[in-house]
């Protein structure tokens, strides 16, 4: 129990952010494991749309504060390396197969 009003209104705030990060954090998890889903079939078309979502989901989590901006943007630059790879290999074994 609080000892005071202000902090009974400091404890409910902070558990409407802990609630919405949580949140956030999930989605982003989410739409990161469809796109390692995608690039890992090697649907190089579909990881490319993917890659869009998470890249400006992890834009929004740090513009919220959610998580920091260095790791959404270590995280899009590993994202994008690996699209990358998966395109580099799909457009060398048609190209293997002639």
């Amino acid at each position: 129990m609080p000892n005071t009003k202000s902090a009974g209104k400091r404890a409910r705030s902070n558990a409407k952010k802990a609630a919405r990060n949580k949140s956030i954090k999930s989605r982003v998890k989410t739409l990161e494991k469809k796109y390692l889903t995608l690039v890992g079939a090697g649907k190089v078309e579909d990881a490319k749309k993917a890659y869009a979502d998470v890249a400006s989901a992890y834009d929004k989590a740090a513009k919220g504060g959610v998580i920091k901006k260095e790791s959404a943007s270590r995280k899009r630059s590993r994202l994008q390396l690996r699209l990358n790879a998966t395109a580099a290999a799909a457009a060398a074994a048609p190209a293997a197969k002639k």
